[in-house]
Formats: C-alpha cells, sequence, structure tokens
C-alpha cells in the first residue's frame, strides 16, 4: 500500500529559519519538494569531497587487516590526501613489479653480465652477437669452427654468442636475440627495492583501515548532513527582499500529528493540502508483515508511481510459489525452513527479515517437493518406500507438472490484468477500464466454456463463444482509449487485439521456465545421488566416507546453483509478465524525509 501524502508549504521569517531547519531535521519527516534550481559549485565541491570519502572507506574497508599497526593522529583531510596519493603509488609500483619479473625472467638465462665490458669490446672492433638455435644445430655450428660460445642451455634450446672481430661477415643458421637491456642482478635489487616500497605503502595503509576509518566515517557523515541542509536551502524559495523564507515538502498522512504540535508551537506559517496529479509526489510504502519481506524484491525493479497501486501484496505469493516451484525440492525447502529458523537467533536484527524471506521460500520448496514428490534428489514417485506408497498416486509426474506451470501463468496473467483494470479505474475512471475488462470477458468466458462444455454442465454450442468473444471484443474495440474519437478508438483497439493476444501467448509460454528449472534441479540431485551410490558400492572401508562427503559436496553445490535460478527467473516473471499485464508503470521516487537518522544539532 502506498502512504498518502500531503504537501506542507512554510512561510518563516529568515533570522529564525535556522532554528527552524534544526527542529524539522530533528523530526524527520519532511521529504524536501525539488525545485529546478541549479546546484551552485560550492555544493558541486562537497558532493566530490563526499565521493572521494566514500572510495577511500571502502578501499580502507576491503583490506585483510590480521594485526594491528600503530599510525599518527592525522585529518580527515590529510588522511583522505594520503590515501589517494599512496594508492595512486601502489598502483604504480604493482605495475612496475609486474614488469621488473617479466624482465628479469627474460635476463636470467644470461647472467649477470657487464654492459661497460661489451661496449669497451666493441670499442675495440669486436661485436658480440646473440643467437639461439636447437642443440644439435648449435654443434654443427660449433664443429664447423665459429667462433661461438654458450650462454645457456634450455632442454633442447642452446643460447649462444658469436664473436665478430673487424665486422666480418656472419653466415649461420639461428635466430639472432637481443641482449637484456639489464642485468640480472641489476633487475634483482629493483624487483626487491619495489617490493620494499609495496610493503611500506601496505603497512601505512593497513594502519589506517585498523585506525582510522572512524575519522573518515565521522567527517563523512558531517559532509551528508551538511549537503541535506545545502539542499534544502537550494530549495528554499526566498521573497520580501530575502526576508521571507518559503520552504515545500511532502509529509505522510501519518506523520502529520507530530508536524502539526511544532508547526503550533512555531512562528511559522503554514499550510497543506492533498497531491494532485501533476506534483511530483514521494512514495512510502506500507505492508504488512509478510508483504513487506518482498519490498526489496520490488524495489531492485523500480518503486510504483504515487498514483497507481503498489503491486507488492499482490506478487509476493505468486513469487514464493514460483521460487518453491523451481527448486521443487522438499528436502532443500527443509534446509532453508530451519536454516534460516536457527540463524535467526544469532543474526542482526537488520537481517532478520531477509532470514524470514527465505523461511517462506522455503516453506514453498516444501511444498512443491511434496507435489513433485522429489526429497534430496530421490524421486518418491518410482521409489518403493513404505512411507510414501500410499500417498505416490498423490505425487504429479513431469507431464501434470508442465501443466501446473501453465495454470500458475495464465492465472498470474489474469490477476494481473483485473489490476490493471483497477490501476486504470484509479487513475483516470472506469470508462478507461473497460478496455481491459473486455479482455477479462474474452479470457474468463473462453476458459469457463471449454471447462464447462468438456465437463458437460452446458451443451458445446459455439454460438455461446462467440457471444463471449463478441462481448468483451466489443469494449476493447470501442473503450481502447476513451478520450479520442471512435474512429481512432477503433484503429487502437485493432492494434490492441494484435499487440495483447500475440503477447498473452507469449507470457505464458516463458511460465514453462518454472517447469524446467524444477525438472532439473531434480534430475541433478538424482545424478548426485546415482553417483554418490557408485563410489559407496566402490569401497567397503572408503566408501561410506567418500559417500557422505560427495553428496554434501554435491547437493550444497546443487542448492547455490538452483536456488540462483529459482529467485532470479521467478524475479523476471514479476517484472516483466506480471508487471505489463498489471499495467505497472512505476519510476516512484522514494520517500527521503530530511534529517532522518541524523544529527541536527549543528548549526547551518
Amino acid at each position: 500500500m502506498i502512504v498518502p501524502m500531503l504537501k506542507y508549504t512554510f512561510l518563516v521569517y529568515h533570522r529564525e529559519y535556522e532554528d527552524f531547519l534544526i527542529e524539522l531535521c530533528r523530526l524527520g519527516v519532511v521529504h524536501i519538494a525539488e525545485r529546478n534550481v541549479e546546484v551552485s559549485d560550492k555544493i558541486k565541491k562537497k558532493y566530490t569531497k563526499l565521493s572521494a570519502y566514500k572510495k577511500a572507506i571502502n578501499f580502507l574497508e576491503k583490506r585483510e587487516v590480521k594485526t594491528p599497526h600503530k599510525t599518527k593522529d592525522s585529518s580527515a583531510q590529510e588522511l583522505i590526501c594520503d590515501v589517494a596519493r599512496k594508492q595512486k603509488e601502489l598502483e604504480e609500483l604493482e605495475v612496475q613489479l609486474e614488469s621488473l619479473n617479466k624482465m628479469a625472467l627474460k635476463a636470467q638465462p644470461w647472467g649477470n653480465y657487464s654492459p661497460e665490458l661489451i661496449e669497451q669490446l666493441k670499442n675495440e672492433g669486436i661485436n658480440l652477437l646473440f643467437f639461439s638455435t636447437a642443440k644439435k644445430k648449435y654443434t654443427e655450428i660449433e664443429e664447423a669452427g665459429h667462433p661461438v660460445v654458450v650462454i645457456s642451455e634450455t632442454g633442447n634450446q642452446v643460447v649462444f654468442v658469436f664473436i665478430q672481430q673487424n665486422e666480418q661477415n656472419v653466415n649461420i643458421e639461428a635466430e639472432p636475440i637481443e641482449l637484456p637491456p639489464l642485468p640480472y642482478s641489476v633487475l634483482e635489487n629493483q624487483i626487491h627495492e619495489a617490493a620494499e616500497k609495496i610493503k611500506a605503502i601496505n603497512e601505512t595503509l593497513d594502519s589506517y583501515a585498523n585506525n582510522s576509518i572512524y575519522v573518515l566515517e565521522a567527517e563523512k557523515t558531517k559532509l551528508i548532513r551538511s549537503l541535506k541542509f545545502d539542499n534544502v536551502l537550494r530549495n528554499t524559495e526566498k521573497e520580501a527582499e530575502e526576508k521571507l523564507m518559503i520552504l515545500e515538502g511532502w509529509v505522510p498522512q501519518s506523520k502529520t500529528p507530530a508536524l502539526n504540535r511544532f508547526l503550533q508551537d512555531s512562528d511559522a506559517v503554514y499550510f497543506s493540502r492533498k497531491a494532485k496529479p501533476d506534483d511530483k509526489i514521494p512514495v512510502l510504502l506500507k505492508n504488512n508483515r509478510y508483504s513487506k519481506l518482498f519490498e526489496p524484491i520490488g524495489s531492485m525493479f523500480s518503486l510504483p508511481d504515487y498514483a497507481e497501486l503498489d503491486l507488492t501484496v499482490f506478487f509476493a505469493p505468486f513469487f514464493m510459489l514460483f521460487f518453491g516451484f523451481c527448486l521443487g525440492d522438499a528436502g532443500y525447502g527443509l534446509l532453508f525452513l530451519i536454516g534460516g529458523g536457527l540463524y535467526k537467533l544469532i543474526a542482526k536484527p537488520q537481517f532478520k527479515p531477509y532470514l524470514s524471506l527465505i523461511q517462506f521460500l522455503g516453506a514453498a520448496t516444501i511444498l512443491f517437493g511434496i507435489i513433485s514428490g522429489t526429497f534430496f534428489g530421490i524421486n518418491l514417485i518410482e521409489t518403493n518406500f513404505t512411507l510414501t506408497n500410499k500417498i505416490r498416486h498423490l505425487f504429479l509426474n513431469p507431464d501434470k507438472m508442465f501443466n501446473l506451470a501453465l495454470i500458475l501463468g495464465a492465472l498470474q496473467i489474469i490477476f494481473g490484468l483485473f489490476l490493471k483494470a483497477a490501476n486504470q479505474t484509479k487513475q483516470f475512471g472506469f470508462s478507461y477500464a473497460l478496455s481491459t475488462y473486455g479482455w477479462l470477458v474474452i479470457l474468463i468466458g473462453s476458459i469457463c466454456y471449454v471447462v464447462l462444455s468438456r465437463a458437460e454442465f452446458i451443451p458445446k454450442n459455439t454460438t455461446i463463444l462467440y457471444l463471449i468473444i463478441a462481448l468483451g471484443g466489443f469494449f476493447v474495440l470501442f473503450f481502447s482509449d476513451p478520450g479520442v474519437n471512435v474512429f481512432a478508438r477503433v484503429g487502437k483497439g485493432i492494434w490492441d487485439l494484435y499487440s495483447t493476444i500475440t503477447g498473452i501467448f507469449g507470457d505464458l509460454l516463458s511460465y514453462i521456465r518454472l517447469f524446467a528449472l524444477g525438472l532439473s534441479s531434480a534430475i541433478l540431485g538424482f545424478v548426485i545421488n546415482d553417483i554418490g551410490l557408485q563410489i559407496l558400492g566402490s569401497s567397503k572401508i572408503l566408501g561410506p566416507v567418500f559417500f557422505v562427503v560427495f553428496l554434501l559436496l554435491g547437493h550444497t553445490l546443487n542448492i547455490l546453483i538452483s536456488s540462483l535460478g529459482s529467485f532470479v527467473h521467478p524475479m523476471r516473471l514479476t517484472f516483466v509478465e506480471f508487471y505489463k499485464n498489471a499495467g505497472f508503470k512505476g519510476g516512484g521516487e522514494e520517500y527521503n524525509p530530511f534529517g532522518m537518522n541524523d544529527k541536527c544539532n549543528n548549526k547551518l
């Protein structure tokens, strides 16, 4: 449910405005209405500074510091500059070290030669030319009497030097190679120096991570608070030679009594009104304990627009069932249910809602595991268990599970159309929902006719079906857009017929993924059990040990992989198929009150 909002306008004398804002911040109920005002350079600099603090904090928090390090006391500005500088130095040194290691690897076969000696020989008319060739070929070159000396041998490859005197002709079959620019010993020293510098920088950064993050966090919080006040001032209109301050904001209807009490005791003039259709209204959701667990899932796509319905309470049961269908193993669901409950005992309060969500998803998984007859990869339909013999006929085989996926999909699509009609009625009026109701007449009427005629409750008379389609089609064709003339309505209605018919069939087929994912999860579990049984029979002593280890690893991986798919695909069905058929527009702005979770003692 979307909480109703009221728009407040405050008129405050400029000398009292600072104290007024501090009290407003302490209340933490007013979402400041944004004006189309350009952001000043001063505020932009603060945002840049805030970004730098966040980046430094994230960088330091990722460091795994095992031992404490001492550090000198520094201001936040000194810390942020030093962290940024050392981070840059560290990146440059790591690139340099990688390059030096590559050079050292190439220079190692050459040993610790002297570049100065090579240059002296060159001045005396003696050139050293370096080659690489196979060992057999080198033997032939050596036997031919060429002045060559081996430098190194690696496997079948020989690196050697040809001593050229007085620019004599060199005619040997070998691959010429370049001498490394620096000898190995020099590179070793440079590698050591770079490694020592990296170590020193890491020790300094570790000390900051251990002892100085709180300084950066405090400054970040101060900056955020300052920017919130700046945002209020930026959205304050100044009148009467800047002596009258005018501020507008949105307040949830349920929180207005506390605000009104404060305003009555202050000297501010104020008035409030209900939201208008063209207002940019923030959205605050209020759902029951069950539906609230699914709000983070819905927010991954978008918050609803203030004027439309909040679909959280409507998609929550479907999402839970779809997750259970995709995972579809009663044993896995039991682990979710028990594991979530046990972890709640030690978890922090902010994580407990997520654990409750996991428990609900686990309960749905148990349900569909029972329906499909799957328990830790064991197929209860084909396995001869005494406990399940009497109820084996109640389990659904793959064909029936396939049909169940389509039935659930059809139910969600039709339910979405009902919600679309309700949304259209709420936003535009009943006449704008008649086209959607026409589709509901066609779909529900056709389904009822087919079911009842096959059950022989009504005679098989296609005239009845044609009448149902004609009635629904009338509303679709002539009420697709009541705001335009009849010819435009018919044109839009024809397009609506084409797009909806093709769209609904495509949407319905998308729900086959529920069956496919459930089947794949069950097959993987079955394969793990089958391989495990083969391991069990391989050895009387080690067989049982490896059997248990393999089952634990195999089913753990299956749970992780299948759970990911079981979460992503129902989310896709919700955001694409269900939201589309429910006419979800979205794009709502989150309710973010001024001063929420902030200390407001600071002056402006």
